[in-house]
């Protein structure tokens, strides 16, 4: 991988020999936030590079063997293309070359039934196999990392492919923090629920009532009040304490719903609140306010 001044786009080739586990790292390279490309034909590549600096700053393809040129001619071709992609001052590149012993592959291709490409050309599994070895040579040469799957569940391919990529064998989790109103029902999708209905409400003021938990009045009124802030505290050293763990669990996302009566104030205040704490921290974070998107009030 390169390393320099800050790139255009981050670009990922995944390849290697067919059943050694290229789709599972494409997607865990979707998983980190690249714009995945399966199967992409290598004649395309520089048109997809040049596309991506201004669409796609993270970009991951895979390339195998349904898609490589055969002649020596066209394989020099792919060779200057990559040159070129690597020589780029915009572009921050990694070659990814997936692989495993020829009897693992056989007993997988065995398993899921399924043709070998190469097998259309009237070839055996193993010789099929064999083949492929040799014509993804020159690729498998300029890899800047091998991964051999052999002894490797799918689990641990996506750990060394995150790991690669990232510096830490889990991708960062999503905390989604979402504010509801009891009376609409507890959201589905919620990993945490936190109850907030018994915390002072502004709606029984009416000069607060047409306001919202992101709106100043609201933000106001609560600071008036310790135990708001001390609920939001309990909240945040509770999930503080466990993200670290819930990320290396190879979570992607943690939702935490805060529900009050309505879904107007108090859920809306304290998630707001906590989302903008955890996003100073560095945590990768998502709001969403059920109730007020319902309604069309934000």
């Amino acid at each position: 991988m390169k390393q320099g001044h800050n790139k255009v786009v981050e670009l990922v080739i995944i390849s290697g020999r067919s059943g050694a586990g290229k789709t599972v790292a494409l997607h865990s390279l979707e998983d980190l936030g690249y714009y995945c490309v399966d199967n992409l034909p290598v004649v395309m590549l520089e048109d997809i590079v040049k596309l991506a600096k201004t669409t796609y700053p993270k970009l991951a393809v895979s390339i195998d063997v349904r898609n490589m040129p055969l002649s020596e001619e066209d394989l020099q071709k792919l060779n200057d293309s990559y040159v070129k992609t690597f020589r780029d001052p915009d572009i921050n590149s990694t070659v990814i070359f997936i692989d495993a012993d020829d009897q693992v592959l056989i007993k997988r291709y065995s398993e899921t039934r399924r043709l070998h490409p190469l097998s259309l050309k009237n070839l055996s599994l193993k010789e099929a196999i064999e083949r492929e070895s040799d014509i993804l040579k020159k690729i498998a040469a300029i890899a800047d990392l091998r991964i051999d799957t052999t002894n490797l569940s799918i689990h641990d391919l996506c750990k060394q492919v995150i790991t690669s990529i990232q510096g830490k064998p889990y991708k960062q989790i999503v905390v989604i923090f979402e504010s509801f109103g009891f009376k609409d029902g507890v959201s589905k999708d919620a990993d945490f629920v936190f109850d907030a209905r018994f915390l002072p409400n502004p709606y029984w003021e009416k000069t607060l009532r047409s306001h919202n938990g992101l709106e100043e009045p609201i933000i106001k009124f609560f600071e008036k009040y310790p135990e708001v802030e001390e609920y939001i505290d309990k909240i945040d050293d509770l999930l503080s304490s466990i993200i670290n763990p819930i990320e290396a669990s190879d979570r992607s996302y943690l939702t935490v719903a805060i529900g009050c009566t309505g879904g107007y104030h108090r859920s809306v205040y304290i998630a707001q609140t906590l989302a903008d704490r955890f996003n100073e921290r560095g945590t990768c974070v998502k709001v969403r306010h059920r109730s007020l998107l319902r309604d069309n009030k934000i």
